[in-house]
């Protein structure tokens, strides 16, 4: 039962003057269970009814006190509010039997079913560095529109086009060998770009090198695309490994190279529908009528940017998943861009350009100033991952020495930590990368929520009995404690929705860090492993259930939930 939906049935039945929908989106959850399970403000009230809230609360709660429901315990009026307490022992039933039965289901919706969204994530620059600035993107995206029933497919966009791939040819040719290169393809290549970018300040004539080399990779010489295609290969069996320490996998990796045939019609689309307008020999869209700078499209030498190319690629994708979203997670440096092609969709006459979101997100800067690839001044992501992984060993042969798969334990500990920091706050923020803080085990962080669930599992295999939703509910109703984590658990559906509807998984990092708060309190203050096993087996069923509320959400957040630490 959606216990906000009835508690907003029943004030419907009495409010009459505003939407059941209105009613609905008006409830709030109180901040502490003392106040109710729901609240209802009467403020909105009080200039339709020309009364106080305080007095409209205290007769809707006289008249709503009268209409008695199976599961609504109390209606009291406080302070503009009427609360509604849930029986404890009908919301304990249906919580606990739904996480003990659904097990690793449990919070799994349906609402998505029949509709495809396409999430664009990660998509490092080939033969540059997967630093610590890609982490946010990749993480962020890999846990999007899970869990809610929707054919979701995960695109990593490879940045394996562009004049960057002339820079290199060049430089590769002045410089490079090839052994050095396989042996250690991305800090080679990384040194070749710098070496570019300095030597070009005093032969600015390089520039030109560049560009000839790229048209030639646009038309397809055999020597530029021998290289470029070297290039690329070495760089995805680099990046596969910090892949493969993340778990993350992707269903494509078409990148911009796969859409380089694809422009020509994106150029004679735009012509078609008179957007495109010439500037000194360049094609453009004035985007100034709509508060924006004019887009290039093409440049003088006919070579084609990044906007074509995501135009090339947002068109080719409706055509091949005809996507309900197109979701890009990518930086908020980026917001102009995205604006600007989505923009130009709209005016090419494509409905659905309303359904491509740009999904932003901060910028990581280093202690001591900004990324910057030309520059050097990189962490590469595999570092951090595996400095995690060494920090996390120490720790466990320090407390658990004798743990069976210490490397395997200590990989899904390390790696969660990363991954957990990532998204345990807004994405919009701007933040500093520091080594400390990444690696702190201390507080709210992954590790605190692994070991809980960890110990989850060693309560549950001491117990040593089979444990199951027929439990006795009422021995759970009446404490506070159990209680406190019943409601926590109940909210899971809610928080996804909202997860989703903002493409924000902090909220489910905060859920999962109030479920554990939560239970460890519950785990301390009550005895479970008891002589009463009418009263054991009630709060294994708790342990059970909160053991599935946290693999769940670490599942979204693409972590994994080890059972011994």
């Amino acid at each position: 039962m959606d216990y906000k939906k009835q508690t907003a049935k029943i004030l419907s039945s009495t409010i009459t003057d505003i939407s059941p929908d209105e009613i609905y989106s008006m409830i709030e959850i109180p901040p502490n269970s003392e106040m109710g399970d729901f609240a209802f403000p009467c403020f909105k009230l009080s200039k339709l009814y020309r009364k106080s809230p305080n007095l409209i609360a205290e007769e809707l709660a006289e008249k709503l006190s009268n209409q008695k429901t199976e599961y609504v315990k109390k209606v009291e009026n406080a302070g503009g509010y009427i609360n509604f307490y849930i029986d404890e022992e009908t919301l304990a039933k249906q919580i606990l039997k739904n996480a003990i039965d659904e097990k690793q289901d449990f919070g799994r919706m349906k609402i998505g079913e029949g509709k495809n969204v396409i999430v664009e994530f990660s998509s490092p620059n080939i033969a540059k560095p997967f630093h610590i600035g890609h982490i946010r993107t990749t993480v962020i995206g890999n846990s999007l529109y899970k869990f809610l029933g929707y054919n979701t497919t995960g695109i990593n966009h490879l940045g394996d086009y562009g004049t960057q791939f002339g820079k290199l040819i060049v430089a590769y040719k002045l410089w490079g060998d090839e052994q050095e290169v396989k042996k250690a393809p991305i800090a080679t290549l990384l040194k070749l770009y710098i070496r570019y970018h300095d030597e070009v300040e005093t032969s600015p004539e390089m520039e030109d090198k560049a560009r000839e080399w790229f048209s030639k990779l646009e038309n397809n010489d055999e020597e530029a695309l021998r290289l470029w295609k070297f290039f690329r290969e070495v760089s995805l069996e680099e990046f596969s490994r910090v892949y493969d320490l993340l778990g993350i996998e992707f269903d494509s990796y078409a990148g911009e190279s796969f859409y380089s045939d694809k422009m020509p019609e994106v150029i004679q689309l735009l012509e078609e529908k008179n957007i495109l307008e010439d500037s000194q020999g360049a094609k453009i869209v004035d985007l100034e009528p709509y508060g924006m700078p004019p887009a290039l499209i093409q440049k003088r030498d006919g070579s084609t940017l990044y906007i074509t190319r995501d135009l090339a690629a947002a068109i080719y994708r409706k055509r091949t998943y005809d996507f309900y979203k197109n979701i890009y997670v990518v930086g908020s440096q980026q917001a102009l861009h995205f604006k600007q092609w989505m923009k130009i969709l709209d005016l090419m006459g494509f409905e659905w350009a309303k359904d491509c979101n740009h999904v932003q997100f901060g910028m990581v800067a280093l202690e001591d100033g900004t990324l910057s690839t030309r520059k050097g001044r990189v962490v590469f992501l595999e570092d951090v991952l595996k400095q995690a992984i060494e920090k996390t060993k120490d720790i466990i042969k320090q407390k658990n020495p004798a743990l069976d798969n210490l490397d395997d334990v200590a990989r899904q500990i390390g790696v969660g930590a990363v991954i957990f920091q990532e998204l345990s706050n807004s994405r919009i923020k701007d933040y500093t990368f520091s080594w400390e803080r990444t690696l702190s085990f201390e507080g709210e962080t992954g590790p605190y929520v692994q070991y809980t669930h960890a110990r989850t599992c060693s309560v549950l295999k001491k117990a040593n009995m089979e444990v199951d939703s027929d439990i006795d509910y009422s021995l759970l109703s009446g404490s506070k404690d159990a209680m406190d984590v019943i409601r926590v658990l109940g909210t899971f559906e809610s928080t996804l929705l909202r997860a989703a509807d903002k493409n924000e998984p902090h909220h489910i990092s905060r859920y999962v860090l109030d479920l554990c708060q939560a239970f460890n309190k519950f785990y301390h203050d009550n005895p479970i492993l008891i002589e009463d096993n009418k009263l054991k087996k009630a709060r294994l069923g708790l342990v059970e259930a909160t053991k599935y509320g946290i693999y769940n959400a670490l599942s979204l957040l693409g972590m994994e939930a080890p059972e011994k630490m």
